[in-house]
């Protein structure tokens, strides 16, 4: 996948956030005090690899339809569970939207929490080789009758650099690291090339947690109301449809995963304890990714005016980005503020 193109291309504003951290309501507010002005209408273009898929809403924290048709979303309930769905499709998709977005005079306001998908539209991608059924296929097999630890002790003779930053409980990018050295006959490692210096990249406001507490206890309240909600249902029915297992790409996400595995195994007795600490690592990840990302403008977003911060922070930003000539734009074109 090539680079995406220069970032005068890329006129968005992001917001990215751990699981839980207020995303939603925090684009929301963006959008309602963009809009006010007649200045920067916006649109949201979701950055979050569960939500594309249809079927999926409890355990995912979709906006509510009542909160999408308060402003246009994309990228939510475009493919089926069954399908999987690629940082580089994201990318793709995402420049596609901007492009279109921003032709339309408006905003693009991407939000999300994968923050793998945000590296790769803001940086480019890696030529990795193509996915290869039979080398997968022989590799399942591997991994059936010898374990995963035989599986990464391969890895670290093949490509220690790569064996040595994934850990040894991460079966999906082990299984791919050692696909890359079937197929290519070179470590993975090897095609991480260096990414440009120096770049422009859209602003980013992070939504990050002085307490980690407070962060803790609304993922376990989430979760929960998720169970309460019909979780165990919906994944119930995902099973009952017959064309999915636990080793695709949309069963795998956080929440179905173990949902998934304590109905195989007939016993919810374990799921919201497992449920929440699933999450929560999740969040420990996404932090660590967004804390990586140095054009980042942080807000705390367990402060009791986290809102009006965004709001304010958002206006700023919004300011500075170049506007979109329009034949229906006055030469006086009004700036936000964060009072509207």
């Amino acid at each position: 996948m090539p680079n995406p193109p220069p970032p005068s291309t890329l006129r968005c504003l992001c917001l990215a956030g751990p699981t839980a951290s207020g995303k939603t309501a925090a684009a929301l507010a963006i959008a309602a005090l963009a809009n006010a002005t007649g200045r920067a209408a916006v649109e949201i273009i979701s950055v979050d690899s569960a939500g594309v898929y249809r079927g999926m809403d409890i355990g995912t924290a979709k906006p509510t339809p009542a909160e999408r048709a308060l402003v246009p979303h994309h990228l939510i309930d475009i493919i089926d569970p069954t399908e999987a769905y690629s940082a580089a499709r994201f990318v793709a998709d995402a420049q596609q939207l901007i492009d279109a977005i921003n032709a339309r005079c408006r905003l693009p306001l991407l939000v999300g929490g994968t923050m793998l998908y945000f590296k790769a539209l803001f940086e480019g991608l890696d030529a990795m080789p193509a996915a290869d059924r039979t080398v997968r296929a022989a590799l399942a097999a591997e991994l059936e009758r010898k374990g995963l630890h035989k599986l990464h002790a391969e890895l670290q003779r093949l490509d220690p650099i790569t064996a040595a930053r994934l850990p040894p409980t991460d079966q999906q990018r082990i299984l791919r690291a050692l696909e890359v050295y079937r197929v290519s006959g070179q470590p993975l490692s090897s095609f991480h090339r260096d990414k440009p210096v120096g770049r422009p990249t859209p602003p980013l406001i992070a939504l990050e947690p002085l307490d980690r507490a407070w962060l803790h206890q609304r993922i376990e309240t989430r979760f929960h109301q998720m169970l309460d909600d019909g979780l165990v249902a919906e994944v119930r029915a995902l099973g009952n449809r017959g064309d999915l297992d636990a080793d695709m790409p949309s069963m795998r996400c956080v929440g179905y995963r173990q949902t998934w595995e304590a109905l195989l195994a007939d016993d919810l007795s374990e799921l919201p304890e497992r449920g929440v600490a699933a999450t929560r690592q999740l969040a420990k990840r996404q932090l660590t990714w967004l804390r990586s990302m140095p054009q980042r403008h942080g807000v705390a977003c367990d402060a009791a005016d986290a809102l009006a911060q965004v709001s304010a922070l958002a206006a700023r930003l919004i300011n500075a980005l170049p506007p979109v000539a329009s034949p229906a734009m006055s030469s006086a074109v009004p700036t936000i503020s964060s009072a509207t």
